[in-house]
């Protein structure tokens, strides 16, 4: 029965080969490029909010960004730099108001120039992580690390501090390996009131536009430092998690792209065994991750909305609304297993027969086929476009300092052991996934070397609808953003995540000073960005449906309104965060370990 249900599975959400409608522009427009709104590529922000801008412009050149940034610059009009796809869940791209003017830099994405003797590869600001690898293999070089999401911009990524996994080198976030950049920041009269700035190496101020939030100016072009083409090799192993906080502090060390997925409910942790091999080493493998494969959308709206078959239990909204933890957990189940069987998308020569899987790093370090453009009229489309019934999901990602992930990982084990099935929904979104970060001298980069917790987890359409077991989940979130003082993705998070999150920067006050040097007029900043940079208050809202959505925390002293929610206190922190139906099932055992947290 198991093994059908499997196929069943299988068949269900299996690729549909490499047609894929393309993700929309974020940005729309009711007159050609004029009173215009902006979301991100999962259709909807944090809090639920429409970004609104008076107009948009494209630029394809330098010159043409620079003149969009004068003209803003003369107006003092506020101003936001948009990507092709997105992908940050925050609202880094919203202009305040609606006479705000939005660049995309959709049309900034040529590669200028490939130095293969000096192993540097210059390129615009919207080139794609896809473009970058891509290119580079081709000339024989290597970006070594980046995310495993290829439809990420440089500029995007630069912007949010985004990264793969190591603890090796410079580190796994692509901004260590800028060598220079071009920024087009505001300026007065006397320089056409937009300026073209260049950072190297040698610059003071490099430091504050490798992680730069967007408030500086528009990044024009991007120098990277590349490496010699090599090869990967990789394989699976899958434990249980009984020792988990002690393997996470020393496996980073021993493998050099090494990563872990956790399935906290399932008590196991599957161990990603990447290392570099010589570039003689036999195999022509590729890693085309499954998750990021083009989706049927009539199966993404089943497995979201429909009974599957009495045994699968796959269907979110259902669960929920019916509370049926023993149906997530099979499902969970079914997919890990899936997942495994396939070796995550690996395969060699187009197969998969078993590991070690051995590629070239740029055919083995990124993935995101269903981004490839040929239009079906979403027969088939990205699993989360917000287009079709698919995924609809929260993202929590922190990263908690090697010396004590151990603490926070055992903090965890102990929710999980108070309710087993608590954390069935993160692994049917495949668990959560910790990779490796290292220290930076990005003013707003990582300020140790940790372990980053990407945690995604059911979303509702309704705002004040519960999730099942939302007091775990946002326990987790609390304990290691709080207690363990992680550091919040720029890019990712609700907005709870923020609250005093500048305090945790020794070098604020740098980035600060070098701000307001290059946007004295603070039109590249926005009510959002200032609330995140502890400039104004407001990260924390007061409203229905808060507590569930991650924008307030609750207290003990609170009450519910008629809407079973939380009336919540705007940026007062409290250990906990609970849905006031549910609070009456939870054992007092569950209380006691809460308080004493």
């Amino acid at each position: 029965m198991k093994e059908q249900a499997l196929r069943f599975v299988f068949l269900l959400i299996c690729v549909c080969g490499v047609i894929a409608t393309p993700p929309q522009d974020p940005i729309r427009c009711a007159s050609k490029n004029t009173n215009c709104t902006i979301t991100n590529t999962y259709g909807i922000f944090p809090d639920r909010t429409t970004c609104r801008a008076a107009e948009v412009v494209y630029p394809t050149s330098e010159e043409e960004l620079v003149s969009a940034v004068a003209s803003a610059s003369k107006n003092k009009r506020k101003v936001k730099a948009a990507t092709r796809f997105s992908h940050s869940i925050t609202k880094l791209a919203c202009p305040d108001g609606e006479n705000g003017l939005l660049i995309s830099t959709k049309n900034l994405n040529k590669i200028l120039n490939i130095d293969e003797k000096g192993r540097t590869m210059t390129v615009q600001s919207g080139v794609s992580l896809r473009q970058i690898i891509t290119a580079a293999g081709e000339n024989g070089l290597a970006l070594p690390y980046a995310p495993y999401w290829w439809g990420l911009t440089i500029g995007g990524m630069m912007g949010t501090g985004a990264h793969g996994s190591t603890l090796w080198g410079k580190g796994s976030a692509v901004h260590e390996y800028v060598v220079e950049l071009r920024i087009v920041t505001p300026a007065g009269h006397e320089d056409g009131y937009a300026k073209i700035r260049t950072l190297n190496q040698s610059h003071p101020s490099l430091d504050a536009a490798r992680v730069s939030l967007g408030v500086l100016g528009v990044l024009s072009q991007v120098t990277l430092k590349l490496e010699p083409l090599f090869k990967r090799s990789i394989t699976y192993i899958t434990k249980d998690d009984t020792d988990l906080g002690d393997e996470l502090v020393t496996f980073g060390r021993k493998h050099e792209f090494g990563d872990v997925i956790w399935y906290p409910s399932q008590k196991k942790a599957v161990y990603r065994i990447d290392d570099r091999v010589s570039v003689n080493a036999s195999g022509n493998g590729s890693y085309n991750f499954f998750p990021f494969r083009s989706t049927a959308s009539a199966a993404l709206a089943v497995v979201r909305s429909t009974v599957v078959s009495s045994y699968l239990h796959l269907t979110e909204e259902l669960q929920e609304a019916t509370r049926d933890a023993n149906g997530k957990c099979v499902g969970a189940k079914l997919i890990t297993a899936l997942l495994s069987g396939i070796a995550y998308g690996l395969t060699n020569n187009g197969i998969f027969l078993g590991y070690p899987v051995v590629g070239f790093s740029n055919r083995m370090q990124a993935s995101g086929t269903c981004l490839d453009s040929l239009n079906d009229g979403l027969i088939t489309a990205c699993p989360w476009d917000s287009r079709i019934k698919g995924e609809f999901f929260h993202q929590t990602a922190f990263s908690i300092s090697l010396s004590v992930v151990k603490n926070f990982v055992e903090d965890v084990q102990k929710l999980v052991e108070l309710e087993p099935r608590s954390l069935c929904g993160l692994e049917i979104a495949n668990g959560i996934l910790m990779r490796y970060v290292t220290a930076s001298s990005a003013y707003l980069g990582k300020s140790e070397d940790a372990v980053d917790f990407d945690i995604t987890y059911y979303r509702s359409k309704d705002p004040l609808a519960p999730r099942l077991f939302q007091d775990i989940l946002e326990e987790i979130e609390q304990i290691g953003l709080f207690k363990y003082g992680g550091l919040p993705h720029w890019g990712k998070n609700r907005n709870l995540a923020f609250i005093g999150i500048i305090k945790k920067y020794d070098n604020a006050e740098k980035f600060l000073k070098v701000k307001k040097e290059y946007d004295p007029d603070e039109i590249f900043s926005s009510e959002w960005t200032d609330q995140m940079l502890g400039l104004k208050e407001g990260v924390t809202v007061f409203k229905d449906g808060c507590a569930m959505e991650g924008m307030c925390i609750c207290s003990e002293d609170r009450h519910c309104s008629p809407k079973s929610d939380y009336l919540c206190k705007p940026g007062k922190i409290y250990k906990e965060a609970r849905v006031c139906t549910h609070v009456s099932k939870k054992t007092k055992e569950t209380d006691d370990f809460k308080d004493e947290l």
